[in-house]
């Protein structure tokens, strides 16, 4: 079976198992699938994150366990050929987010995260590739190569009842929220001179934060130098095809489907590292989705061993600073903020790779700085999973498990911190409050001289 990721991490997998049922078709991937063993944590609804779409709807058929029942009932009914099309699967994957929540809390990692992204990827081989799909996949390339188009439209459909009204019409986005409306003006990199004491790091600025969100990588490369860091923006290799267009980790592209693209994106972020490898410079980055793809779903695009080594100098900014902090006696002077007891809410990603811990690290470090955390699922918004017209109704549903009752609770003077961008974005759809990024608290918090 010719498939679109590779799975050769799962080739001994099942081998010996007498339970694992895998499929007859699909090889590697098959088994990938089969790793589940029915536990059904994926069917829980207290702490946790694992499975968005079970916690809202109280139906197996919209849990992880159900959709691995569907792909092998699938590959073992099917021909290769058309398994990907088969009906069940479109009904069984409808409400997945992607959340990666069951590869970390499911007791057999199944990462159906990228069982996702396989799926579509051959489902677009047999029946092409929609137009909404192609839209938001593309984002990285709509930002960056037609940034002043995208913000008129994104602005005139934000403005116009009657066009969100076409708009859902024909693509089948949601007129009942705005769309995220690009910064007046991106991101403009720089590198840092002077001293650097303590070295020099790579900040990694995402799609979004670059075009949609540029003060959280301003903010960050505030709080890098002020700690005593030479601060270089990553930019595409010498010889890059797309010299001017910001390096991508792909993420937009593999959530779907459209891995073709992903790849290219990952040969890009492959070729402009390829000297910091050697030297193990640190980079960082600042949206969980982007630098956490980076680390994990890079390897399945085939890349080459090259991924591993990369994956050890790929930090979130509250990482990288914990690490130090604990290492290397990194110290930052902070003052209070005076602000009353905040809100965090940590992204699915920042969840599923243990990050928050690193997160609430950073946080303790402001004098006088306090905040609870929401005990939530993922927030609904999911990437361009909230702004499907058809999910919209489920997307605010998953928000209002948790997260939009606790914002709604806090003070109306208590920052809400989320490092997600599509977080952010449910959370002032569905609050009216604007969250900040942990950078931006750091920044506000500095002693600068």
């Amino acid at each position: 079976m010719k498939t679109f990721l590779d799975w050769s991490a799962y080739d001994t997998y099942g081998i010996g198992d007498a339970y694992s049922g895998i499929p007859a078709t699909g090889g590697n991937y098959a088994k990938a699938v089969a790793v589940c063993m029915r536990s059904r944590d994926c069917q829980n609804t207290g702490k946790g994150v694992m499975c968005p779409s079970f916690r809202i709807t109280g139906e197996r058929k919209h849990s992880t366990e159900a959709r691995v029942a569907a792909f092998k009932a699938a590959l073992n009914d099917g021909t290769d050929a058309r398994a990907f099309a088969d009906p069940r699967l479109d009904e069984a994957m409808d409400l997945c987010v992607s959340c990666k929540a069951c590869k970390k809390e499911c007791p057999s990692s199944v990462d159906m995260t990228l069982i996702k992204t396989e799926y579509l990827a051959q489902r677009h081989e047999i029946l092409g590739v929609p137009r909404r799909t192609w839209l938001f996949g593309a984002l990285p390339e709509w930002a960056g190569r037609h940034r002043a188009w995208l913000r008129f439209a994104i602005g005139l459909r934000n403005r116009s009842k009657w066009v969100a009204q076409c708009v859902e019409k024909w693509l089948g986005i949601t007129s009942k929220r705005p769309i995220p409306m690009p910064a007046k003006k991106p991101f403009a990199g720089f590198t840092s001179g002077g001293v650097a004491p303590r070295g020099e790091v790579i900040l990694f600025v995402d799609t979004f934060c670059h075009h949609f969100d540029p003060e959280i990588a301003e903010a960050a490369t505030t709080v890098l130098e002020h700690a005593g860091y030479k601060v270089r923006i990553a930019k595409p290799a010498p010889g890059d095809a797309e010299p001017d267009r910001p390096l991508c980790c792909g993420r937009t592209y593999l959530t779907t489907g459209m891995v073709k693209q992903a790849r290219h994106e990952g040969e890009r972020v492959l070729a402009a590292f390829r000297g910091e490898i050697a030297a193990q410079t640190p980079i960082i980055g600042l949206e969980p989705s982007c630098l956490l793809s980076l680390r994990d779903e890079l390897y399945s695009l085939g890349l080459g061993q090259e991924v591993g080594e990369l994956g050890k100098q790929l930090y979130l900014i509250e990482e990288f600073l914990a690490r130090e902090h604990q290492n290397k006696g990194l110290r930052l002077n902070l003052k209070p903020l005076d602000l009353p007891k905040a809100l965090l809410h940590g992204h699915c990603h920042q969840k599923a790779f243990g990050v928050m811990k690193a997160t609430r690290k950073v946080l303790n470090w402001i004098p006088g700085f306090s905040y609870d955390i929401v005990e939530t699922s993922c927030c609904g918004m999911a990437g361009s999973f909230g702004l499907e017209a058809e999910h919209y109704d489920a997307s605010l549903q998953m928000a209002e498990i948790s997260l939009l009752p606790a914002v709604r609770a806090a003070g109306s003077d208590a920052p809400i911190i989320a490092n997600g961008f599509s977080c952010r974005h449910q959370i002032e759809h569905g609050s009216g409050r604007q969250a900040v990024h942990t950078a931006v608290l750091l920044r506000d918090a500095l002693v600068l001289n």
